[in-house]
């Protein structure tokens, strides 16, 4: 039976399609990665769409004899689409939680930002403080926020690709050490013991 006529695994695409799978999942990635502004929590609900799109319909890449350099190829695509959609679940959080990605320095800048943003509004909307006292803090507060998170959301992406490589690099790993627990030899089963009286 040749490559042509032999069935694929159940649930799983054959190696052609995981190529198109794989491309319409950095298409997916690329797309949220170049959008402006705030990193918002719906991106993380795109990443895991993605990242189950990729387990479901595309098989890590196994070692075949001879493969050569196209098993590299395949290694280095896979684990780098699941490094960005990793990296684009992780951004909304990296942004907002300090123990996950700390930012040293960063946080207070940004803080000091929003505080500018708070008197740019007070003295755009000056006029107006007697007769819309609600009104204006509410401005102030909304400037504040979306100055702060601005801040906090272009230093997350200039970090971004350092998170989604080092998951890339883990996801090569894994890959590997499956492929190579699945190749090993093992060993044969020991003999039964003779019986007495034989």
């Amino acid at each position: 039976m040749d490559d042509a006529t032999r069935p694929s695994s159940p649930g799983r695409t054959a190696p052609g399609g995981q190529a198109g799978v794989l491309g319409t999942a950095l298409a997916g990635v690329l797309a949220a990665a170049l959008a402006s502004g705030s990193w918002q929590w719906f991106s993380t609900y795109l990443g895991l769409t993605l990242l189950a799109v990729v387990f479901s319909f595309a098989a890590p890449p196994v070692r075949a004899p001879g493969a050569g350099s196209g098993h590299l190829r395949s290694l280095a695509a896979y684990s780098l689409v699941v490094g960005l959609c990793t990296a684009l679940v992780l951004a909304p959080a990296m942004q907002r939680w300090a123990w996950l990605f700390p930012m040293p320095g960063t946080r207070t800048d940004c803080a000091r930002l929003g505080d500018y943003a708070t008197v740019k509004a007070q003295a755009a909307l000056g006029p107006l403080t007697d007769r819309a006292g609600t009104a204006l803090a509410y401005a102030q507060s909304d400037q504040s926020r979306h100055a702060v998170n601005d801040c906090l959301a272009s230093t997350t992406t200039l970090w971004l690709p350092v998170y989604a490589f080092g998951a890339a690099l883990l996801t090569a790993l894994a890959v590997h050490l499956l492929g190579r627990s699945r190749t090993a030899p093992h060993a044969p089963a020991p003999a039964p013991a003779p019986t007495p009286g034989e």
